[in-house]
């Protein structure tokens, strides 16, 4: 029998609800350039779950959730989700590319910049994560680690 989820999981899922699609109804979009050269527009992931999640290679929370974030990629992106990393801060496309190859993320990385807001909105701190609905709208934030399994709990509550 599996053990419950520790008390700030189910936290963490309550804040993840009062973020819920009623705050943003816009659907957004963006462009910015990846790590394999390609530029990606969000506009292009419509009809799925895409996570967009702004962290940094020194930051210590974003670095723990970067595996929970690739089994998520890894078991949704042929059916209904995807995950965007967006690299916020500034470095080296080789030692970023070493990197994300030492961290088996198979996602695609997209290079930002570095400020207070983002495409899609304030960055408080890293790692901070948008969900964005298959309709284009952003139906979450949340800023901190997030796991495979608060995902999945989220969108299965959340389905359009």
């Amino acid at each position: 029998m599996r053990n419950p989820p520790p008390v700030w999981r189910l936290l963490l899922l309550g804040c993840l609800a009062l973020f819920s699609t009623a705050s943003f109804s816009e659907p957004v979009d963006f462009e910015l350039p990846g790590l394999d050269g390609k530029t990606h527009k969000l506009s292009d992931y419509r009809g799925k779950w895409v996570l967009v999640n702004y962290w940094a290679t020194w930051c210590p929370p974003c670095r723990e959730e970067l595996p929970e974030l690739e089994v998520f990629h890894s078991n949704h992106k042929d059916k209904d989700a995807v995950v965007l990393g967006v690299a916020f801060e500034r470095i080296d496309k080789k030692r970023l590319s070493r990197f994300v190859k030492e961290q088996f993320l198979s996602y695609p990385i997209l290079l930002g910049k570095p400020a207070a807001d983002s495409e899609l909105g304030k960055i408080p701190g890293l790692p901070t994560s948008f969900l964005i609905s298959p309709s284009g709208e952003v139906a979450a934030r949340q800023v901190g680690p997030l796991t495979a399994d608060d995902l999945e709990s989220f969108i299965a509550n959340n389905a359009e």
